[in-house]
């Protein structure tokens, strides 16, 4: 099984990815994960990286698909893998196209996770943490015994910069922007299914696997 998951930041598609990795043994890769790691351990793609990075320049789209393609040479991605966070863009999708086909790697599905941008502004900016042991909680769905302290060590509680509104709702403007035409790009190519990603994580996950099922 070789699957990219698309959806909104928030929409929870990374939870979904680590649960379908351990449903069907394949690993999640994230970008942002297997970026730092050649960074820490000094590969060569990592030092081109990390110079980019030094600079406050984003990292081209070629390098990271090379990364991409180091990470899918190894042996626990030879019964499948799961992309999550890339690509972003259609640019990246038809990069990373190119460097599967030069592998002789299919891609099975894209799998969309979809949340209204509302609901993932109220999942979002609801959101509290605690500074100091880390505790997260929800102003309407997982509420501290107090208003605004923490159960666990009594610290007041923080809205990160992230969770803020108008950062969520910039952030959603950016993916519907450069991020959403891939869910055309993928359709096109007969291999999305889009899941309703509203719901508990379970449930959702168990929406993703019947659609998986079907699409075989």
């Amino acid at each position: 099984m070789r699957l990219i998951m698309l959806g909104a930041p928030g929409a929870g598609k990374g939870t979904q990815a680590l649960l379908l990795s351990k449903a069907y043994n394949i690993p999640q890769i994230s970008t942002g994960d297997i970026l730092r790691a050649n960074i820490k351990n000094e590969t060569d793609l990592g030092k081109k990286a990390k110079e980019y990075m030094d600079k406050g320049l984003l990292v081209p789209d070629e390098l990271v698909v090379e990364i991409v393609k180091d990470r899918l040479t190894q042996d626990d991605c030879k019964n499948g893998f799961i992309l999550d966070g890339f690509p972003r863009t259609i640019p990246q999708a038809k990069a990373l196209d190119e460097a599967l086909d030069q592998m002789g790697i299919k891609l099975d599905r894209a799998v969309n996770v979809h949340v209204p941008d509302e609901n993932i502004i109220t999942r979002m900016s609801g959101r509290r943490v605690c500074p100091q042991c880390g505790a997260s909680y929800h102003v309407e769905f997982k509420k501290p015994a107090e208003e605004n302290i923490c159960d666990e060590c009594s610290s007041n509680l923080i809205q990160r910069d992230d969770d803020k509104e108008e950062t969520v709702r910039k952030r959603l403007e950016i993916y519907h922007e450069q991020t959403k035409p891939l869910i055309e790009y993928y359709q096109n190519r007969g291999i999305l299914s889009t899941v309703d990603g509203v719901g508990d994580v379970e449930e959702i996950s168990n929406r993703i696997k019947e659609a998986l099922e079907v699409s075989k």
